[in-house]
């Protein structure tokens, strides 16, 4: 079920909230955790499209839960600034809803580990050696991107 943002006069147009995406490196991915339980945890990411890209180890937590339920929604904080002085933060966040799901085809696995890897490093040959050393013992995964929402504070609007 969609919400409408209830403070809609702070609320992000799609597109300032997929450049967000693109500009910022991590961010706190929520996943269905067990018996209700919710799990969130702080990851890398790239975006490629309409999807993000994440990477992690090859078993745990994560991957069981992923497996289970793949309903996920993905955060990242572009700007917290403290105003001690008017008690408040000019913040800008985002918050991305979707399906997550583990990328199994090989091919596309390392494709999806090229786009996250040039976030980090640029240097195609750099990064073809991180890949033959590390590639093994990842797993990438994938979140399209259902629904997208942003908001700032207040006090950034009427700027």
């Amino acid at each position: 079920m969609e919400r409408k943002m209830r403070r809609f006069k702070q609320q992000l147009p799609a597109e300032e909230c997929m450049e967000i995406l693109r500009r910022t490196t991590s961010g706190v991915l929520a996943l269905c955790g067990q018996d209700m339980m919710p799990y969130a945890v702080p990851l890398s990411h790239a975006v490629d499209g309409h999807r993000l890209i994440f990477h992690c180890a090859k078993e745990g937590h994560k991957l069981d839960l992923i497996r289970q339920n793949g309903n996920a929604s993905f955060c990242v904080i572009d700007q917290d600034e403290v105003h001690p002085e008017s008690f408040t933060t000019y913040f800008r966040s985002v918050i991305v809803f979707g399906q997550i799901r583990i990328i199994k085809d090989e091919a596309a696995s390392l494709e999806a580990a090229r786009i996250i890897g040039r976030r980090c490093n640029p240097d195609e040959k750099a990064l073809d050696e991180e890949l033959a050393k590390g590639f093994s013992r990842v797993v990438m995964l994938e979140m399209t991107i259902d629904r997208i929402t942003g908001k700032q504070a207040i006090e950034m609007v009427k700027r």
